[in-house]
């Protein structure tokens, strides 16, 4: 198997990984053939992976837009991946010039991408780490660097606690980084669900059953349980709903020719809250 020439020294390419998989389906170029390989496995059962993959981001930038708009200007995104057109810090400087971002992510490829593509900017930083372990995160150089933590952050958690078992106390790591936030703080966050999947949950089953296989088990929440990581947040209408539901910026009627949305985009759900 050839080593590409971005793939940094010591990653094992023979183990796909959850952020290289979700870049295959964004259309990007930075993943190796064993995650392209389980990323096809896993559309045999759910070809819309790509599509719910494409609502999440676009509901990350209509978020990201409406918390520059409330005026946010710190964003931590953690479980960041790999670097795609139309990033956070792209979103937010667009709107605010002044925006500072710190991407987290535990996997190395994600990493090595994320410094060689901000290098030189230094109003982003990036952390290896892992929202199991969110004082590695708070107490990383880069967030001392590049947020004020008096003022208000937001708190991008966007599909990452899907890969979180309960074992892992999601619940737990989301309250310590909220109670590290300043009031006013925002958290912007997706998660993968059954609910809304156009599949029989036995369907579905299979192509969370290839996450577990690759040993990146996909933890398939419902609404209510969803809904518990914004305890001590105020959730802003219209609350947690399908991600295309979240503020849309088209809400007219049709144009001729145009598409209605996917129905695999309203799979999981996606919601914004504010820190009291």
């Amino acid at each position: 198997m050839e080593r590409p020439a971005w793939a940094p020294p010591g990653i094992d390419i023979s183990v796909p990984s959850v952020s290289r998989i979700y870049d295959y389906y964004l259309g990007g170029s930075h993943n190796f053939e064993v995650d392209r390989q389980a990323a096809r496995r896993a559309m045999e059962f759910m070809p819309g992976l790509p599509k719910i993959m494409q609502a999440n981001r676009a509901f990350m930038r209509r978020a990201v837009r409406h918390a520059v708009a409330e005026g946010i200007t710190q964003f931590l995104d953690i479980g960041s991946g790999i670097p795609t057109f139309g990033n956070v810090h792209e979103i937010a400087r667009a709107a605010s010039p002044e925006a500072r971002v710190v991407y987290v992510d535990h996997d190395p490829v994600a990493v090595a991408h994320s410094r060689a593509v901000l290098a030189g900017d230094d109003r982003t930083g990036v952390v290896p780490a892992d929202l199991r372990k969110p004082k590695d995160i708070l107490g990383s150089p880069e967030v001392g660097r590049l947020l004020d933590l008096e003022r208000p952050v937001a708190l991008l958690l966007v599909a990452v606690l899907h890969f979180l078992e309960d074992t892992d106390r999601p619940y737990e790591a989301v309250a310590e980084l909220r109670d590290a936030l300043a009031p006013g703080s925002m958290l912007v966050l997706t998660h993968a669900s059954y609910e809304g999947i156009p599949l029989t949950e036995e369907v579905a089953g299979g192509a969370v059953g290839v996450y577990r296989d690759i040993r990146n088990p996909l933890v398939m929440r419902g609404h209510e349980e969803i809904t518990g990581f914004f305890d001590g947040f105020e959730l802003l209408e219209p609350g947690l709903v399908s991600m295309p539901d979240w503020r849309p910026e088209n809400t007219g009627p049709l144009a001729d020719g145009e598409a209605p949305e996917d129905p695999y985009a309203f799979s999981g759900y996606g919601g914004v809250g504010r820190k009291a």
